[in-house]
């Protein structure tokens, strides 16, 4: 069966990214202009979320939204474990503050999407620690300024089969130093439908959660990085058993 299914898939994942790029073109003049300034990056964000809602319909991925949250926070610091490409671009549909990703400097390769990337977001080496303090850096400088942030804590997409990966601490460091909430979402199929192999995968309905802002008042570090963990632990262990 697999066997079979493994050109479709194929079809279906090149077909996921040249979605990626016609709606970069289509929307090219707006996200160009608007992305020129950082003062202007609210509006260019609003390109984004409508680039990342054409995609996800494009590409026949509709979502399923458990929303325990119904009032985001003015301003917080946004936790997803990470699974897929498709985190991106979800993220993106399911956030309507305005806010930049903290992502990993491979992402700027990408063709058109990583120009702009680039361009408005943060990039971190983090095999490098200069990177890594540099990017917490300017992380702090956006904090200061209003904006959110969307941080994965596992630091990159662990291996297929590993359930959660080791979180890292710039997430929570930042929450107790700027006294913001976290904001943890859950992706229950992203990795099922867009892995990092070419063989599996394909387009279904991407389940999420939308959980309580989590505040860091009275935790330590270790405390906050745990409570957020065993959020994503048990809504994924629930929707394992659905």
């Amino acid at each position: 069966m697999n066997a079979l299914r493994w050109p479709f898939i194929v079809l279906w994942k090149g077909w996921f990214y040249l979605v990626i790029l016609l709606v970069i073109l289509l929307i090219f003049p707006f996200i160009w202009y608007w992305s020129r300034k950082e003062e202007d990056y609210p509006k260019f964000f609003q390109w984004a979320r409508t680039w990342a809602q054409w995609v996800m319909a494009g590409s026949f991925l509709p979502l399923k939204v458990k929303r325990e949250c119904e009032a985001f926070p003015l301003q917080c610091i946004v936790v997803s474990n990470h699974t897929s490409m498709l985190d991106i671009p979800y993220n993106l549909v399911l956030v309507p503050r305005t806010f930049l990703f903290i992502g990993k400097v491979e992402l700027a390769k990408l063709p058109l999407f990583g120009f702009f990337y680039k361009r408005t977001n943060i990039l971190v080496n983090r095999a490098s620690l200069r990177s890594r303090k540099e990017a917490m850096d300017k992380a702090a400088q956006k904090l200061d300024e209003g904006y959110s942030l969307c941080i994965y804590p596992e630091g990159g997409v662990p291996d297929y089969d590993e359930f959660l990966g080791s979180f890292k601490d710039g997430a929570f460091r930042l929450a107790i130093e700027k006294n913001l909430p976290l904001l943890p979402i859950t992706f229950a199929d992203n990795k099922k439908a867009y892995p990092y192999r070419w063989n599996i995968g394909g387009p279904r309905t991407l389940r999420s959660t939308i959980h309580h802002p989590i505040y860091p008042e009275g935790r330590s570090l270790k405390e906050l990085k745990e409570e957020v963990r065993q959020v994503f632990t048990n809504e994924l262990n629930r929707y394992n058993h659905q």
